[in-house]
């Protein structure tokens, strides 16, 4: 199975409407690893790795986000598997 890391930014009305605690979650069922984090500028910031199919639905689901979010764009940028999570987790 071929593996994927992609570092992902959300731009929107992403705090403050729960958007970390729904991306844990999804993360949790669609089975990637990695972390979520608010940024200063007002953007969302997550790290997801896993089976690439996995990372691609993640993906997908940054653009639906939490249902009181608005997302108006998501940056996806490709970085190596390193294969250091061993979870999902919120961070600061």
């Amino acid at each position: 199975m071929e593996k994927r890391r992609v570092r992902v930014r959300i731009s929107g009305r992403v705090q403050g409407v729960f958007f970390r605690a729904y991306t844990h979650e999804a993360a949790q069922l669609i089975g990637v690893t990695g972390w979520v984090r608010n940024l200063h500028d007002g953007r969302v910031e997550a790290v997801l790795e896993g089976d690439a199919d996995k990372v691609n639905k993640m993906v997908e689901w940054c653009y639906e986000g939490s249902p009181l979010s608005r997302v108006d764009e998501v940056e996806v940028l490709e970085e190596v598997y390193s294969g250091d999570f061993s979870r999902f987790q919120i961070t600061r």
